[in-house]
């Protein structure tokens, strides 16, 4: 299994950079910068999404599109979880929603990222649709 890194560069204060091989991202609490919620998230969003295309291929199903908005709520209580985490996901031009419905179900089941929050948190994905 391939070893995964990236690297953070921080200047002082919370003002910084996620750098991987492949791009750059700022970080911090400014407001052109990613929060360390929002990285996370963003994650789980991408790793649905890539799994749930992998399944949709393998189902030989079409779309012509996506988007998939993630929402979620901490707990108070120190360490501060997520508590809860709904994955929403639309499609549009969908060949066969029955086959997209099972694809989204699979996804939760497969993706990683998915799997390890629901560990903390309770998971919930919803399925739309769009012309």
């Amino acid at each position: 299994m391939p070893v995964l890194q990236i690297e953070t560069q921080f200047d002082q204060g919370f003002q910084g950079w996620l750098v991987t091989s492949r791009a750059q991202v700022a970080i911090g609490s400014g407001a052109d910068a990613l929060a360390p919620y929002d990285m996370l998230l963003g994650a789980l969003a991408s790793c649905f999404y890539a799994t749930f295309l992998d399944i949709v291929e393998k189902k030989r199903l079409t779309l012509q599109s996506a988007s998939v908005r993630v929402s979620g709520e901490k707990r108070a209580e120190v360490p501060t979880t997520l508590s809860w985490v709904k994955v929403e996901l639309t499609v549009h031009g969908a060949s066969d929603s029955a086959g997209m419905e099972s694809a989204a179900e699979l996804a939760g089941k497969y993706c990683s990222i998915y799997h390890t929050l629901s560990q903390v948190a309770d998971m919930s994905t919803v399925v739309e649709f769009a012309d």
